[in-house]
């Protein structure tokens, strides 16, 4: 079978060796990217966007008391204070809430409805959030040229070939990881955190009426005279707190401590002051150019615009890495948890494993952020499609926290009203952005009701697998070693097998397992019972090995591997790679031969690499013959066993072909009685089930 190249922690927050400050200002650049440049436009859509509020002090105290309590309930006490605590050993993501509940579950026991509601929900959530990771990019940077036009309009026919080439280079430059870019983009986030709160307090310090906009009182009377008008103001308001589920799928980048101190001394004050000063600027009786509410802070001086849209321009790239890093992330926990096929993932920093790089997914996005930029065109299109998937994760998180607290041991009557709470502020963001549906927010739920559909085929087809393997690993080792020592004691080298005649063959073969042969009780691996099924012979040499990767980002030399002697010339060996390093079969295994622990010929040895082939019985229902082909084509672009063994160049592979059959209720792992395995499937052998 294949091998993961994700890994699971076993500890707690991962323990960063890199300093809180280098940290913080690295969390800068890819946590706070999204909800740091956001005032770009969220009071901007209020007051200008297809439903204006009057400029009018009520108005403008209500919208600044549901922005203030908004960022202080959902990002400040539910993000920043509580759903970060629900780290998954290091990693955050909605996927670390269900694997932090699964941790609680029984072993052997079966799943419980609630789990199964638990789990289907983290799905929802999970594949709603990559829609955002979609158009955060394409909005960002659509939005960072359109900036340029307040300016001059000389940039206007180029803004969508522009957006194209920054998106290109972006998404190449994640292969350097989310340290080398949080340290090149933190930098330049100071900046503009300080430039937006800097100009902010100036407008408050001539208007400081807004500052009684922290009474809630002021949103309260705001909704109470506005009525049903208000799901249109809390649809741009949720723009204030779109980065705010990245910033939890981004925990494992930085760790919780950095993002704590990054938000309550530096992040949340900084925007506080720029909505704040938009508010004011809102009370001031002066014009707003173009309604360009957030370049209107600024003295209207060519200089001095010029340069604040360049700043805008860079923060606005920038913050399209905070959903980016997180969809590393969640894809990471999504592997490891079963969602999601096996794919190459890259880790790019010796001290926090959480900071990686996934292939597959860089290209995706990128692909889906250039189809949505060259399809709208204009960030004010694509503003309708922001913030709905978002807002229904947002909810899903408050649903699911309640339980992840529930298993740390916090009393109900507490914590019950509070995640009930959220859930009642999440949904009335969601509800508010429905009425998007039809104006782009169908966009952000058809990429997650597919990447939905993805998920429940291969948590469908893995667990079909897992069905037919079970059966097939009933029989101990033992039973093949006893066989084996016949034919070690036969004079001739043979013994009966079954109806046939079983012969040893003059070589080594070395086996990968899926999981670590420690004594002759544990199960035959798969590899070497179809071996012997299909050559009617036993290597005089067989070796069984079982590789992980381990949450270290290297292991020493002397700490590589377990060689464990079963008899009969059989051993297994049980090996550990750190996180930052590739596994190398053949060089493992001569370094083994070098130390005499084993006795190979190199010269007469073969690596065996199973890998399975799905067969589609005849009583397979319709709907499920579907999904089964579907599963199929996903298996051709997982990571594949050889590809992950360093093995792809080594002229000793075979692969073992192991063919499960699946049907209606049923899944088993099928052999041919008499085909050899370099002609499997064709031939007319008879079929057997084991």
């Amino acid at each position: 079978m294949r091998s993961s190249s994700a890994a699971i922690n076993t500890g707690g927050e991962v323990p960063h060796k890199t300093g809180l400050l280098a940290l913080g200002i690295s969390a800068l650049g890819v946590v706070y990217g999204d909800i740091g440049t956001s005032p770009l436009y969220a009071l901007k859509e209020t007051f200008f966007g297809a439903h204006p509020l009057a400029r009018n002090p009520d108005n403008v105290l209500g919208v600044l008391s549901l922005v203030f309590w908004t960022l202080l309930l959902i990002v400040g006490v539910k993000y920043v204070l509580l759903v970060l605590r629900a780290d998954f050993h290091g990693e955050g993501g909605i996927f670390a809430l269900l694997g932090i509940i699964r941790d609680k579950q029984p072993q052997n026991g079966k799943p419980t409805r609630l789990l199964w509601i638990l789990t289907t929900a983290v799905m929802i959530g999970a594949a709603a959030l990559y829609g955002d990771a979609v158009i955060t990019p394409a909005i960002s940077v659509l939005s960072a040229y359109e900036g340029l036009e307040v300016v001059t309009s000389a940039f206007k026919p180029a803004v969508v070939w522009l957006t194209v080439i920054t998106l290109l280079l972006l998404f190449l430059f994640q292969s350097g990881g989310t340290a080398r870019v949080g340290g090149i983009f933190g930098p330049i986030m100071v900046v503009w955190f300080i430039t937006i709160g800097g100009v902010g307090l100036v407008w408050i310090i001539a208007h400081p009426i807004v500052l009684l906009a922290v009474n809630p009182l002021y949103a309260w009377h705001f909704f109470a005279a506005h009525g049903i008008q208000v799901v249109f103001v809390l649809g741009a308001v949720v723009l204030v707190i779109t980065g705010a589920e990245a910033l939890f799928a981004d925990v494992g980048h930085f760790g919780r401590r950095a993002i704590h101190v990054s938000w309550y001394s530096f992040v949340f004050p900084c925007l506080l002051l720029n909505y704040f000063g938009q508010g004011a600027r809102l009370l001031d009786s002066a014009p707003i150019p173009n309604n360009h509410l957030f370049y209107a802070l600024f003295p209207q001086n060519d200089a001095i615009i010029y340069s604040v849209v360049v700043l805008a321009t860079m923060a606005t790239v920038i913050a399209s890495q905070a959903l980016i890093s997180g969809a590393y992330s969640m894809t990471r926990q999504g592997i490891a948890l079963g969602f999601f096929p096996r794919v190459q993932i890259i880790s790019t920093s010796a001290e926090i494993e959480g900071q990686l790089y996934i292939p597959a997914v860089n290209w995706l996005l990128l692909t889906g952020c250039l189809l949505l930029v060259i399809g709208f065109k204009t960030s004010s299109a694509l503003a309708a499609a922001y913030g709905l998937a978002v807002t229904g994760t947002m909810a899903i998180t408050s649903f699911i926290f309640y339980f992840v607290a529930q298993s740390w041991g916090w009393k109900r009557y507490w914590i019950g009203p509070v995640c009930l709470g959220f859930l009642f502020i999440d949904l009335a963001y969601f509800l508010a952005n429905t009425l998007q549906f039809f104006a782009g927010g169908y966009v952000p739920l058809l990429i997650a009701l597919f990447l939905f559909y993805l998920m429940q085929t291969w948590q469908w087809g893995r667990a079909q697998l897992a069905e037919a393997f079970s059966s097939f690993l009933k029989i101990p080792l033992r039973r093949y070693l006893e066989l084996k020592q016949q034919i070690m004691d036969s004079p001739h080298l043979r013994t009966m097998f079954g109806m046939r005649s079983l012969s040893q063959v003059e070589r080594a073969v070395v086996f990968l397992t899926s999981r670590p042969v420690l004594s002759p009780d544990d199960p035959c691996p798969i590899g070497l019972r179809i071996y012997i099924r299909r050559n009617g012979a036993i290597p005089k040499h067989v070796i069984l090995l079982n590789v992980v990767q381990v949450h270290q980002p290297v292991v020493p030399e002397e700490k590589r591997c377990d060689v464990i002697p079963i008899g009969a010339n059989i051993v297994a060996i049980n090996a550990r790679y750190g996180y930052m390093q590739s596994p190398d079969v053949p060089s493992l295994l001569r370094t083994l031969k070098n130390k005499k622990l084993i006795k190979i010929n190199e010269n007469r040895w073969t690596i065996q690499v199973g890998e399975e082939e799905i067969l589609i019985d005849a009583s397979l229902r319709f709907f499920r013959r579907l999904m089964l082909r579907f599963f199929i084509f996903i298996m051709r672009f997982t990571n594949s066993a050889d590809r992950y063994f360093g093995l792809r160049e080594f002229a000793g592979r075979n692969k073992t072909v192991i063919p499960v059959l699946i049907g209606h209720k049923f899944a088993s792992v099928t052999v041919l009685d008499s085909e050899p395995a370099d002609q499997y499937p064709g031939g007319a052998g008879p079929l057997s089930r084991y």
